[in-house]
């Protein structure tokens, strides 16, 4: 399912049969859909109340089937069918009366939605004399009109007052939600805040399913873990990695267990929908996203001898984007200096490849260790989990208020308190989670008390790298 506030898209590909039924595919501009449909579905000589009213049911119905993925989601490469028994009905090459164009051309990109929801409203209609239904009327429209009431009095006639008509929605070329890579742990970005969110709201219909504690939009091990169980459900190979097929179908099941294709839809929140991370990063630009980015290229600096180091600063100055274009430049990208998707792909591929390649880490040998590329947060455990408790333990010999822990390798309560008297102590947001600028910190102050140095740039005695990395 697409995320973020609903937009008009440049195309839609309409299926000229019935889902599973061999036929052809037309490709063709939304407003010249639009304009087929309502020249297939209304009649030109109805008053123009119920004309407006229809040509807002039938662009919310088209965007309804496009945001929520309806069909691509279950692997079909078409937006909607021309089939009045699943959609609405659309006649290929037939003639478009010119009063309906020029409403088109006016309000194909205004569209329905329910008050309080993000989602285009399911209008499901009928022509209200060989068939009814819970929806709009096609023909009670007219009487409507006839009878003085405007187009937004009849649709709040049919679906009921708590409905807004959004207007002046943007036209953008549209793309699938899918990323096209698999999205695995450590992964940062609004993919896994949207995995995250439907894996939730999935586990109220199918307990089973782990709820994701922290929505972050950090691929965590809760959320590894919630991922593997929701394909062990619904009969998916059980790896934790958010491919194509387990993208579609965790995008399917949300849609149906929050009816969002449905006339009486559960409604997706602004907050379910909402992008939280910035798409591309690029020159100017100064946040946490930044740093991170400048961390992970910092270390691949180090083990890649084309690829520039850049100073962590979480500033996107010229050097970060001098750094950016060595490594699109290696890693066969085009050289740009803006971190896009693809960009961000393989930045992490490269950090996870240099982290597999590393000796096991050992904070008692004078080096630092890496960030593990995962989140860690309470309910976490294994070797990492460990030396961020040595850490701690041994920073709270010079800062008392820093919980001493025991490295148990379980990140429990104590834990917890501890990084989290770090995070006040540092003035970072006091949440008891261990992300890339927590860890990087933390093993900074570390290195500094232990050894008398800050040990970065990266590279430190006791790291290898194995092949040809």
């Amino acid at each position: 399912m697409l995320t973020g506030e609903p937009f008009i898209p440049e195309n839609i590909t309409v299926h000229l049969g019935r889902p599973d039924q061999n036929a052809e595919n037309v490709t063709l501009p939304f407003p010249e859909y639009i304009k087929n449909v309502a020249s297939s579905e209304i009649f030109p000589t109805w008053p123009e109340a119920a004309l407006r009213a229809n040509i807002y049911a039938i662009v919310s119905f088209a965007l309804n089937r496009y945001y929520t993925e309806w069909y691509r989601s279950r692997g079909y490469d078409f937006d909607i069918t021309d089939n009045t028994q699943f959609d609405q009905k659309f006649i290929k090459g037939r003639q478009i009366f010119e009063n309906i164009s020029q409403i088109v051309d006016e309000i194909f990109d205004d569209y329905v939605r329910r008050r309080g929801s993000v989602e285009p409203l399911f209008t499901a209609f009928c022509n209200g004399t060989t068939s009814t239904c819970d929806g709009l009327s096609q023909w009670g429209t007219v009487a409507l009109a006839e009878d003085g009431l405007v187009p937004y009095e009849i649709l709040a006639y049919y679906y009921g007052d708590d409905i807004d008509i959004v207007r002046n929605a943007p036209v953008r070329t549209g793309t699938p939600s899918y990323p096209g890579f698999p999205i695995s742990l450590g992964f940062v970005g609004n993919e896994t805040r949207n995995i995250q969110v439907q894996l939730n709201r999935i586990s109220r219909n199918y307990p089973a399913i782990p709820k994701i504690g922290d929505v972050s939009g950090d691929f965590d091990y809760a959320t590894e873990d919630a991922v593997r169980t929701f394909q062990e459900v619904f009969n998916l190979p059980p790896t934790g990695i958010v491919d194509k097929a387990t993208w579609n179908k965790i995008s399917y099941i949300f849609t149906s267990v929050k009816k969002l294709a449905e006339l009486d839809s559960e409604g997706l929140r602004a907050e379910e929908a909402a992008k939280q991370f910035t798409e591309n990063l690029r020159i100017g630009m100064q946040s946490q996203q930044v740093r991170g980015l400048q961390y992970y290229l910092a270390v691949i600096g180090a083990y890649y001898e084309d690829v520039q180091p850049v100073e962590v600063t979480g500033y996107f100055g010229e050097e970060t984007e001098n750094s950016v274009k060595s490594f699109q430049r290696v890693f066969g990208l085009p050289e740009t200096g803006i971190v896009d998707r693809n960009t961000a792909r393989d930045i992490y591929r490269a950090y996870f490849g240099i982290l597999e390649s590393l000796q096991p880490p050992d904070p008692d040998i004078g080096n630092v260790v890496l960030f593990p590329g995962v989140v860690l947060r309470e309910g976490a455990s294994g070797e990492y989990v460990r030396i961020l408790q040595t850490y701690l333990s041994y920073i709270h010999q010079t800062y008392p208020e820093i919980n001493d822990v025991s490295p148990t390798g379980y990140f429990g309560p104590v834990t917890r308190s501890a990084v989290t008297a770090f995070q006040r102590l540092y003035g970072l947001p006091e949440n008891g989670v261990v992300t890339l600028t927590v860890w990087d910190e933390i093993s900074k102050l570390y290195s500094d008390l232990r050894f008398g140095m800050d040990k970065r740039p990266f590279q430190s005695p006791g790291y290898t790298i194995s092949g040809d990395s």
